[in-house]
């Protein structure tokens, strides 16, 4: 038995989804996960400058 051929690509797969709006939780969670990741960044860097002076630009 032969794998059957897609005759669509993944983009033309994509243009056929409908468009749906975020939900409000989902809009939070997007929200939430930027914040937490910006503030470990600023958080990690500070940490970092006290154990290992001198190694920053």
């Amino acid at each position: 038995m032969e794998p059957e051929k897609k005759d669509a690509s993944f983009s033309e797969e994509l243009s056929k989804m409908e468009w749906e709006p975020l939900l409000p939780i989902e809009k939070k969670l997007i929200g939430w996960s930027l914040g937490l990741g910006t503030a470990l960044l600023f958080i990690l860097y500070y940490v970092s400058n006290i154990f290992f002076p001198g190694t920053h630009g």
